[in-house]
């Protein structure tokens, strides 16, 4: 049986062959019952678009670009990844997955010539690419469509998708008060990723709101992974009086305090407290499990696909959006030792 084409399309729907594109293409400004009328003729015929035809025809690739910077946090990107492709395959796209050093001095120049060279339609930036003023200045200047996952400067330029980290924070570590907690640690994510630092705002903020003083000796700059959890762990468990709570800006850095705390027959919670962020994987896998914040990742990534469809569909009046997180306490949180 010979294949399908639109025109029989269009002949078996009683429409152009025009409209059969729009509503293959999923464009606006269809009567729902023309929309019908085609789709049931594509269902019946079997019908699959050409996809090379499909992109001479509209002009674009139907590839959409999802950039991070690497190092990345693997469970983060895999979130984002499939939170992307759970918007853009039924809308017809394709996804090209692209890995960057935030730090090469040819960052901007790899960006736009892999857009420009992959027909690339429009980008999705993840921190902390999202951050990089000479990229997004880049972006704009090519009028290349992006949105942006969690910025931190310039919001006003693009459209973007992010959370809230410092409410976040400030709410786990008013929990941790709530349990007796009075010398609470905290660990830094990487500086790179700025988004990360609202984190670190959110919990002096709870500080200072009952009156506990922010503590220098109490703080430490962790790089998002398990080694500087471990590394910070260790300077902080040395303190005299030592933390009876600690604080890590994610997960990894967590599973890396609760390691040096079994190390040193430290006990969770009862001696001591650890809280983490992000509600990954290992979140569940650690004994015991860890107390954190789930961040709404995947929501964030199918919310931040689908304005760059609408961007690149040309809707009107499109706005960012906020996404909340929120608190998820299990069992490596308890009183404090002296409440």
């Amino acid at each position: 049986m010979a294949k399908a084409t639109i025109d029989d399309v269009a002949e078996l729907a009683g429409v152009s062959i025009k409209t059969v594109s729009r509503v293959v293409n999923k464009e606006p400004n269809v009567r729902p019952q023309t929309r019908d009328k085609v789709l049931a003729a594509v269902a019946k015929l079997d019908y699959r678009p050409n996809l090379s035809a499909r992109s001479l025809a509209g002009n674009r690739s139907y590839v959409l670009g999802l950039l991070y910077g690497i190092p990345g946090a693997n469970y983060y990107v895999i979130d984002i990844q499939e939170g992307v492709l759970s918007i853009c395959r039924p809308q017809g796209y394709d996804l090209l997955i692209h890995p960057c050093n935030h730090r090469d001095e040819n960052l901007v120049k790899e960006i736009v010539n892999l857009t420009h060279q992959k027909g690339i339609d429009g980008l999705i930036l993840t921190p902390p690419l999202s951050d990089n003023a000479d990229v997004i200045a880049a972006l704009l200047n090519s009028k290349i469509p992006f949105v942006r996952v969690a910025p931190t400067i310039n919001k006003e330029v693009s459209l973007f998708v992010e959370t809230n980290d410092w409410e976040a924070s400030y709410e786990m570590t008013c929990q941790l008060i709530a349990m007796g907690h009075e010398r609470i640690a905290f660990i830094c994510g990487h500086p790179d990723h700025l988004a990360v630092s609202h984190r670190f705002e959110g919990y002096k903020a709870a500080l200072k709101k009952n009156n506990i003083p922010v503590r220098k000796e109490l703080v430490e700059q962790g790089l998002n992974s398990f080694v500087s959890g471990e590394q910070c762990a260790r300077k902080l468990l040395a303190k005299e009086p030592r933390p009876t709570a600690i604080f890590a800006a994610n997960d990894d850095m967590a599973a890396g305090v609760m390691l040096v705390a079994h190390q040193q027959g430290i006990g969770i919670p009862g001696e001591l407290s650890v809280a983490g962020y992000d509600d990954t994987p290992v979140a569940h896998q650690l004994w015991p499990s860890l107390t954190t914040v789930r961040q709404p990742v995947q929501q964030m990534a199918k919310k931040a696909t689908d304005l760059l469809l609408k961007q690149l569909r040309g809707k009107d009046e499109l706005s960012s959006g906020i996404l909340s997180s929120s608190l998820i306490v299990r069992n490596s949180t308890g009183p404090a030792p002296d409440a």
